[in-house]
């Protein structure tokens, strides 16, 4: 019963947060959807910093063990194209979420985006805590692929590497029916990402220097 409690109020949770935000869902309307009282949210997770961290919990136990199989499995490739293939591999981790939740790939982004948008600063400490080494691991293969970016460049770049994978996921929906409008084809959200990665991959691999152009 506490087993199908707790994933009752995570269910709920996950729910209101990926379609209302961290900060603008309320622990009433995580009570009311969950169909629990007060008492039973605060035996299982305690603080709001809990029940967020225990939400993304449930899908990097999933994608971060697929991402470090990927990753071990990738030879080194150096400039875009190495890249590329690196971010490829990414691509089915990311699609095996569907096994945590229906629709698990598509709820998991929407979840990022909230985090990336809002003010959460314990869930980077929460994740590189939980999952440092796969991120660690994702990091130094793109700068294998990378060798001579100088690592101040990289952060930026992958910052807006990760901006715009936000952002195309989050707006995946509304891109899938613009496609299916205006050329009359039905996409997936594995083809967003197929379609994204080449873009990413120019942007991370991009030679051209901010002192060229000043």
């Amino acid at each position: 019963m506490a087993r199908h409690t707790k994933n009752d109020i995570l269910d709920a949770a996950e729910y209101l947060f990926a379609e209302q935000g961290f900060a603008q869902t309320s622990m009433r309307e995580i009570t009311n959807r969950a169909q629990v009282n007060l008492a039973s949210v605060n035996y299982h997770f305690g603080s709001k910093k809990n029940r967020i961290q225990s939400v993304f919990k449930r899908y990097f136990d999933q994608l971060m063990p697929d991402v470090e199989k990927s990753l071990a499995s990738l030879g080194v490739e150096e400039g875009t194209r190495g890249v590329e293939l690196l971010l490829f591999s990414l691509i089915p981790p990311m699609l095996n979420l569907n096994t945590v939740s229906e629709n698990g790939t598509a709820t998991f982004v929407k979840l990022l985006g909230r985090g990336y948008n809002e003010t959460q600063g314990h869930l980077r400490r929460f994740i590189m805590n939980d999952y440092g080494k796969c991120i660690r691991a994702l990091v130094s293969g793109i700068q294998c692929c990378l060798p001579t970016l100088p690592e101040e460049t990289l952060f930026w770049r992958m910052h807006f590497a990760i901006g715009s994978f936000v952002f195309s996921m989050t707006s995946s929906q509304a891109l899938t029916e613009i496609a299916e409008s205006d050329f009359h084809k039905h996409v997936e959200i594995g083809e967003v990402m197929r379609q994204l990665v080449p873009f990413v991959a120019q942007g991370l691999a991009g030679s051209v220097a901010l002192e060229d152009v000043v």
